[in-house]
């Protein structure tokens, strides 16, 4: 299938991939995957997503290379499920959406779609998210009222929630609120970066245990920002152990995966019934922690 598109004198300054969400009643997303499978030109010319449009820019954008079969559907496991949601405990390496450049593999929205009515294409049921290599609990709608009923509680920040995670080197004090505002890096789009002028965002933390050159810490997000809790110890001078985008390159301590881990949540269910839900540190991580000791 081929469109053509032609700018309109009222539409300069937009990016391309916000110009074919907007053209084509897509996801931002999406329109990123087009570019970079190289489906999209811009006056007969490939086109990149940070492309800012101009008026009279002819658009041809070809969709019959990037038809591909859908993944099977992992299996995950389910730690509570009633009429309204479900609950699982989401292992390391595996993405929640095929949003960021994942789509040729198995994601929680293929397990999750073929348990919720909700109608989203690309994250049906999914109420919040965790990073591919963070493990832990995660909430699923079964239905696109009980999807509503759930954020509206994320984003009134009445979820708690507490993470565990080992962080390079003593951190201090023991226990303590980071508050920095994050906002997207504009060297590197996919990560997060502190900046006066992003969103507030605010970590309590307290230290657990500490070994030589680490810190076990339990982390409280107030604010559920993208890489919060990554970005916020990186900016203490103190990286997750294993994260090598926010920290060193190498992975420590035969970490495979960064060392960050959902472990408890508190909510109430659309039905209206408090819930207190806990996953054990996996065993993988567990490991790391007994080798320290």
């Amino acid at each position: 299938m081929k469109h053509q598109l032609m700018v309109a004198a009222s539409e300069p300054g937009t990016r391309l991939d916000v110009f074919l969400s907007n053209q084509l009643n897509t996801t931002r997303s999406q329109a990123q995957r087009w570019l970079k499978a190289q489906c999209v030109w811009v006056n007969g010319l490939p086109a990149r997503a940070n492309y800012i449009v101009a008026p009279q820019d002819q658009v041809v954008v070809e969709l019959a290379e990037v038809v591909t079969a859908r993944p099977a559907a992992p299996d995950l496991p389910i730690v509570y499920e009633d009429a309204d949601m479900l609950v699982i405990d989401k292992p390391a390496g595996i993405a929640v959406h095929a949003g960021n450049g994942h789509g040729a593999v198995a994601t929680v929205a293929d397990f999750a779609r073929l348990r919720t009515t909700d109608p989203d294409a690309e994250r049906p049921g999914i109420v919040h998210r965790l990073d591919r290599e963070t493990s832990g609990l995660l909430v699923i709608a079964k239905t696109e009222a009980a999807k509503r009923s759930l954020q509206d509680q994320w984003r009134s920040r009445a979820v708690k929630k507490v993470y565990q995670l080992l962080a390079i080197g003593r951190v201090r004090p023991d226990e303590a609120v980071i508050d920095l505002p994050l906002d997207r890096d504009p060297a590197h789009p996919t990560r997060r970066h502190v900046s006066q002028g992003g969103r507030s965002a605010a970590t309590r933390y307290k230290t657990l245990a500490s070994y030589p050159g680490y810190s076990y810490i339990e982390a409280y997000p107030e604010t559920g920002r993208t890489h919060q809790l990554r970005v916020h110890f990186a900016a203490l001078g103190h990286p997750i152990a294993g994260d090598t985008v926010y920290g060193p390159p190498i992975r420590p301590l035969g970490l495979k995966r960064h060392f960050l881990h959902a472990t408890e949540l508190t909510l109430t269910s659309p039905s209206g019934q408090l819930l207190h839900l806990q996953s054990l540190l996996p065993p993988e991580l567990k490991t790391i922690l007994t080798s320290l000791e």
